[in-house]
């Protein structure tokens, strides 16, 4: 395929030529290249063409069920209540209902990769994963989705017993990635080493909820560094939310960044649920429920943006959009929009362990044109004009069309002197 007169992130137009799913040429050269002749052809005048976004973090089980699980206090803790109360009524058809369509809709907004979490234990069994994982499948020629077994509390010692023979199933049933969230346990140093030995007798990768809390004496992520090297899982390893770490003096915050980044550690920030969840006990000077970004990016760590919650009811809102999430860490991150784009982008694939995605030869033909002049009004406006590619494929495309009636007519010129 020739992708014609597409705008570039470094302004002005170029072509692309797509061959066996991978740029093959750009500028001049992708229009000579001989392959081209016989090529399917795109115009994308208007266009801005951009990698294709990866979100790192969703909730795919639970999304879009805001409305049938209300969460009035607003909280993690409420959430939590309200997820394991809606549990009975999650059965596999509505799981799959609700996952394919949200899984759709991420994938019109531009995204060609997403992990999913899946809760997994007592009330709600394997199902979550079964219905992934088959999911998985079905939708892998337009988007890959990664599966995370989010085993539930407790998991470890013998009340966990249980839940870790749920954990063993996911894994048997083709879970992707071990996942947990150690501080809902009653013993979460002991959760936080049960998770990672599953992970590397598994021999998967380990990603886990953290610190999501604006409470300063939680603060978990220097052992999970700690467990991350002990184990050998070093670029294999994910810690979300990481809230608390936000709340740190600088110097313990440049202490525990330098040893995730040494550990070879991801991070995943979760700007719109954690800024719906956290702070509510405190009514001013209200803590931001982010974790510490700017400080993590100093370190070298690969620090990820993602959407998490989509309308449920650790989250009521959500497009399941990257924009979204984008334009989330220019205001409240306080990131430039490039580097608030290279979060969805390049960072969010590399937690995910795939390779790059780019306007370069030889790299995956997964690519996001948006309408829209260069990227600051691509984030901004996040037109829903939106095609997108898949191995050079053309996955999905969403058309837009503005009328006002009546026109407005241009002002007289005696009006403009």
């Amino acid at each position: 395929m020739l992708l014609e007169r597409a705008t570039t992130r470094a302004g002005g137009t170029t072509d692309v030529l797509i061959a066996d799913g991978r740029v093959a040429a750009l500028g001049a050269s992708a229009a000579t290249d001989p392959r081209a002749a016989g090529a399917d052809r795109l115009d994308l005048a208007g266009y801005l063409l951009l990698p294709a976004p990866a979100e790192p973090h969703a909730h795919l089980d639970k999304a879009l069920l805001a409305r049938r699980a209300p969460n009035p206090r607003g909280d993690l803790p409420g959430a939590v209540t309200a997820i394991r109360t809606a549990y009975a009524t999650m059965d596999e058809a509505d799981l799959r209902s609700r996952a394919t369509e949200a899984l759709l809709t991420a994938l019109a907004h531009g995204y060609t990769a997403v992990r999913s979490h899946a809760d997994v234990g007592e009330g709600i069994g394997t199902r979550s994963v079964r219905v992934l994982t088959d999911l998985r499948e079905r939708a892998a020629a337009l988007i890959d989705l990664q599966v995370v077994a989010l085993a539930a509390a407790p998991v470890a010692g013998a009340a966990g017993r249980h839940n870790r023979r749920f954990l063993a199933e996911a894994i048997e049933l083709g879970a992707d990635v071990v996942g947990g969230a150690p501080a809902l346990d009653p013993n979460p140093r002991a959760a936080l080493r049960t998770l990672a030995a599953a992970a590397d007798e598994a021999g998967l990768p380990l990603d886990l909820h953290l610190d999501e809390t604006t409470d300063p004496d939680m603060l978990t992520l220097r052992r999970f560094a700690g467990e991350v090297a002990r184990r050998g899982l070093h670029g294999r390893a994910t810690a979300s939310h990481c809230v608390s770490l936000g709340q740190q003096d600088p110097a313990t915050c440049r202490e525990v960044s330098r040893a995730l980044a040494d550990a070879g550690v991801a991070v995943v920030t979760l700007p719109q649920t954690n800024l719906y969840l956290q702070g509510r006990d405190e009514p001013t000077r209200t803590p931001r429920g982010l974790t510490a970004v700017a400080a993590l990016r100093e370190a070298g760590v690969a620090v990820a943006g993602g959407g998490d919650n989509w309308r449920d009811p650790f989250n009521p809102l959500g497009r399941i959009d990257p924009f979204e999430t984008a334009s989330l860490l220019v205001a409240a991150a306080h990131l430039p929009v490039a580097d608030a784009w290279d979060a969805v982008t390049a960072h969010a694939r590399a937690a995910l362990g795939l390779p790059p995605a780019d306007l370069a030869p030889g790299s995956p033909a997964d690519l996001l044109a948006i309408r829209a002049a260069d990227l600051d009004e691509a984030v901004a406006a996040a037109s829903e004009d939106r095609i997108v590619l898949r191995g050079g494929r053309v996955v999905a495309r969403t058309r837009v069309t503005r009328d006002i009636v009546p026109a407005l007519d241009p002002a007289p010129e005696e009006a403009l002197a």
